[in-house]
């Protein structure tokens, strides 16, 4: 087990900050559409949008993305919208790259804003977070292990040092 960044408490406080953030900076939920990246930025995006939903009265257009899927349907259009692509954590860049084009094969949106619940530093691409839950710089030999409730585990973000494989 590593260093602990967020636990349930700070997960919902989290949630709860950044869903406030999202309507700040966009005056309003009126034509905001969330899109979480795969399995955990899905889970991400479902509690924002149940938070938003509960204490806004907006029930926001929700789904998933896998980016390397090239058949991805959303349900709804994006065009003239603004996506909030949300995701776990922001390494290289890499996976908000290839989401942003998937995006872009479906729709287009207005504007798209990019939330996290973690940048842990260490990018390749030169992409930047909108919305950022914490910044936890993590060297190249740790990575961050996240846990969800919905997949049968406690809310958890911690960093892990790797094992030497030598």
């Amino acid at each position: 087990m590593g260093a602990t960044l967020m636990d349930a408490t700070g997960l919902h406080r989290t949630v709860i900050r950044l869903s406030h953030e999202i309507g700040e900076r966009n005056k309003g939920y009126s034509n905001i559409v969330l899109v979480g990246v795969k399995k955990n930025g899905g889970i991400v995006a479902g509690r924002i949008r149940d938070y938003i939903r509960d204490t806004e009265g907006f029930t926001l257009p929700l789904a998933g993305l896998d980016p390397d899927a090239g058949n991805n349907e959303l349900g709804f259009s994006i065009d003239g919208k603004t996506v909030v692509l949300c995701d776990d954590v922001l390494y290289t860049g890499k996976s908000t790259v290839k989401s942003v084009d998937a995006l872009f094969r479906l729709g287009n949106p207005k504007k798209i804003q990019l939330l996290v619940l973690v940048d842990r530093g260490g990018r390749e691409l030169p992409v930047r977070a909108d919305f950022v839950g914490k910044n936890a710089p993590a060297s190249k030999d740790e990575y961050i292990e996240v846990s969800f409730e919905e997949l049968g585990a406690p809310d958890c973000f911690s960093i892990i040092r790797r094992k030497n494989e030598t």
